[in-house]
Order: C-alpha cells, then sequence, then structure tokens
C-alpha cells in the first residue's frame, strides 16, 4: 500500500455517512481531531472507507507499535482464540499469561524480582499502582506532576494534569494528591535548572507548607511527559526523583504506558536516564492494539493478598498472546528500527526548523517525538491556533499526528516506519508549515 494518495474531499462520502451515524449514537465526549474513518491497513500505511490512504504518524495514540494488524500478531490472536478466548485469570490459570509475566520480569526497569499484575489499559495499570502504593507503604500521599495524563478513571484522574477539560465537572477528586512542575528545558534557561527547580519545589514548598514526606506514599512520574507535549526531561531530574523517594521510604511509579514497548528507541523509556522504578505501568503498545494494561511491581512491594486486587476481564489470554508476540518483535527488530528511523526523523525535522520559523523545538527519543511551534523565537509565545492547522493541514495531505501539550505535535508513528515513508512524511510536514506558517505571518 503506498501512501499518501487521497482521492476524494475530506470526508469523502462514505466517511460522512458513517460520522453521521457517530454523531447520533455515540458519546460526543470523545475527541475526533479530523473526520478519518478507517476500513484498514498495513504496516504505518492506514486506508479510509473512500479509499484514501494515509501514512499513520498517530498510531492508535502510540498503540499499533508493530503498525496495524501485524501477520505475526493476527497469527497469535488466531491461534490463542481457536483454543479459548476468556478464563478469567483472578480465578483461574493460564500459560500465556505466565509467560508473559515471565517475559516483563527479564525486561522492565526495576532491581531484583518482579510480579506482575494484569488490567485492561492505562488507567487501570494506575489505579492498581496507586493501590499498592498505599498498601504498601501504609501512606496515602501522591505526588504527580502538572501536565501528566495517567488517565480518565477517577483515582487516575486525581493525578492527571494535563487539560482542565478532562476534569471539569468530575470533582471533588481522590484527597491526597499533589502536583508540582514537569521540568520543560525548552522552556528554562537550562535543563539541569528546570531539573533542579522541580525538585526544589517538592522538597522546598510541598513538604514545607502542605504535606510531610512520611505521608507520602509514591511520585508519579512519565519518564518523558507524553499528551503533556512530549517533554524529554534532563536524567538529573529523574534520578533526583529516584533519590527523594529512597530518601523518604517513598515508592518511585514511572509511567511508561506511553513512552514503553520500544517507542523510544529503547524497551522502555527509563533506560535512557538510567532510571530504576519500583512500579512501572506499562499499556498502549505492549499488545499491538488489544487491551492490556500491566502494573509490573518488586516482588516485594507487590505482596497483597488474595482479594485484595482483582480484574475480570485483565490480562485476557488473546491479549496475552498478542503481547508475547509483540515483544518477540519488538527484540528482534522494531527496538532497532525505531532508533534508527527516529534518529532519521529527527535530523530531517531539525533541518525543517532552519527553514521555518514556527518550530520552536524539535524534541523526543525514537520514535516518540514533539515539535513545539511558536510565534515567536526569541519570546517562546506558543502557536495554539497553529499547532490545530497543522494537524489539519497534514491530515488534508494524508499523513495522520495528533497534538500534544498547548502547542506541540507528535509523531508516534508503528514502529515499522520505513525510511522512505519518513521521508513523505517529511515532504508533507515542509509543505504544510509553510501553508500554516504563512498563514501565521499574514496575522502577525
Amino acid at each position: 500500500m503506498n501512501a499518501p494518495d487521497i482521492k476524494t474531499p475530506l470526508p469523502g462520502p462514505k466517511a460522512k455517512a458513517i460520522i453521521d451515524r457517530d454523531n447520533k449514537y455515540v458519546s460526543p465526549s470523545y475527541t475526533r481531531d479530523y473526520p478519518f474513518v478507517i476500513a484498514r491497513g498495513e504496516g504505518a500505511v492506514v486506508e479510509d472507507v473512500d479509499g484514501n490512504r494515509f501514512l499513520d504518524c498517530a498510531a492508535g495514540i502510540a498503540v499499533n507499535s508493530t503498525g496495524v494488524s501485524h501477520p505475526d500478531v493476527v497469527k497469535a490472536i488466531i491461534e490463542q482464540a481457536q483454543k479459548f478466548i476468556h478464563m478469567s485469570g483472578t480465578d483461574f490459570y493460564y500459560e500465556p499469561q505466565v509467560r508473559l509475566a515471565e517475559e516483563l520480569a527479564g525486561i522492565v526497569p526495576i532491581e531484583g524480582d518482579v510480579r506482575s499484575f494484569f488490567g485492561n489499559s492505562g488507567t487501570e495499570a494506575t489505579e492498581a499502582a496507586v493501590k499498592l502504593a498505599r498498601y504498601d507503604t501504609k501512606r496515602q500521599g501522591i505526588i504527580a506532576f502538572l501536565g501528566a495524563f495517567h488517565g480518565r478513571s477517577l483515582g487516575s484522574l486525581a493525578l492527571t494534569a494535563s487539560k482542565a477539560i478532562q476534569r471539569r465537572g468530575f470533582g471533588p477528586f481522590m484527597p491526597g494528591v499533589y502536583h508540582a512542575p514537569y521540568p520543560d528545558p525548552y522552556r528554562a534557561t537550562s535543563p539541569d535548572h528546570a531539573a533542579a527547580m522541580s525538585l526544589s519545589f517538592i522538597e522546598d514548598q510541598l513538604f514545607t507548607h502542605l504535606v510531610s514526606p512520611d505521608e507520602i506514599a509514591a511520585i508519579v512520574v512519565e519518564p518523558i511527559q507524553g499528551e503533556g507535549g512530549y517533554i524529554v526531561p534532563p536524567a538529573s531530574f529523574l534520578q533526583g526523583l529516584r533519590e527523594l523517594a529512597t530518601k523518604h521510604g517513598m515508592l518511585l511509579v514511572v509511567d511508561e504506558v506511553q513512552s514503553g514497548m520500544g517507542r523510544t528507541g529503547k524497551m522502555f523509556a527509563s533506560e535512557h536516564f538510567g532510571l530504576r522504578g519500583d512500579i512501572v505501568n506499562i499499556a498502549k503498545g505492549i499488545a499491538s492494539g488489544l487491551p492490556l494494561g500491566v502494573t509490573c511491581a518488586r516482588a516485594d512491594v507487590m505482596a497483597w493478598p488474595p482479594g485484595a486486587h482483582a480484574s475480570t476481564f485483565g490480562g485476557n489470554p488473546v491479549s496475552c498472546a498478542a503481547a508475547n508476540a509483540t515483544i518477540k518483535l519488538l527484540k528482534e527488530q522494531l527496538i532497532a528500527n525505531a532508533a534508527s528511523i527516529g534518529e532519521h526523523l529527527m535530523n530531517g525535522l531539525r533541518e525543517l526548523q532552519a527553514r521555518h520559523e514556527i518550530i520552536g523545538d524539535v524534541r523526543g527519543k525514537g520514535l516518540m517525538i514533539g515539535i513545539e511551534l511558536v510565534r515567536n523565537r526569541k519570546t517562546k509565545e506558543r502557536a495554539v491556533e497553529e499547532r490545530g492547522a497543522l494537524v489539519q493541514a497534514m491530515f488534508r495531505r494524508g499523513v495522520l499526528i495528533l497534538g500534544a501539550g498547548k502547542n506541540a505535535v507528535r509523531l508516534a508513528p508503528p514502529l515499522v516506519l520505513s525510511k522512505s515513508q519518513a521521508d513523505s512524511v517529511l515532504h508533507v510536514m515542509d509543505e504544510a508549515l509553510a501553508e500554516v506558517g504563512a498563514a501565521a505571518y499574514v496575522k502577525r
């Protein structure tokens, strides 16, 4: 399948008909940035119901790590489904779940023996981590960060601080949650200064004015902030959190839901920073599109008794089979491809940055790349409207991307993206930036 290849106005007639039905019967709470209605896909290419083909740099929100319907994953799903589709791991045993737990124990960035709890999603992984941290430490407080996204279920939502709309109307929230600033090297005098400011806020502000450190059960952090803007923090920040947690007897919960499973060119983003967590949350890319969330923890931490926490569908055997096939593909080829193609994309984007004044910052690891748009590079004024315009301009030209933070876009394609496909993305972005940048200049 070649892409991009746009044959009709967008949306086409078939897509429009489905969208009209959706508008009548489906919850209006879903966020849809553009009218794309998928019919099928292959690798990093997706086709809509009108036959238009797009390069997919969203991957189902960083989920389709092996591409759309990778044959090895499909084969594993079919083979498991033909044996049995469900037998709740809460009450019974099955080998695919045990095998996946063994695999994760060998790769997750946690020191020592590891146990895993299986749920269905990233927010469930967060819920389990919070419950486990409170159970283990016998404390209630949680520290999270501004800009963070940890899920939308009510417990996780108390930690999430990405967009006000996600919290508006749902309070009061779970008590005992405190938010600190996440370091943004682009908007600080230096990366280390950004890290120091965030860490000092916790020690000098939170622990002085709001809560005693001996009441904090856990610090929950994304090693690379996802929805908040694809912000890559200094290593000194994450290492500082590790030291802070150890010093005060807290657990460090590392949310690898978006950054894990090969996305950054390593199995986990934590590996770029030499970071080890006590609890690590995984979801999104682990099962190539099937619902699965995992809370991994040090074995001595995950020592809660039977009945303390469970999930009827979590760790479904078909999802576990898909995850085992996904991990095999990641190890054999896709992590290396994410690293090499990610470097190629980053180099190309920095060349675009030199030509387009609207690009203020290019950042990321592997195929987790953020592009921050600004109206003025000196003042770093955020180009919020222009960000939305760029997402639409890319869509019209046949490339799917998503926003992140107030004024950034994210590139999170399947890890099977080829060099030639990456070049096509760069070509389309060059054209789209020229359009959006010119319009922004006229407004100024």
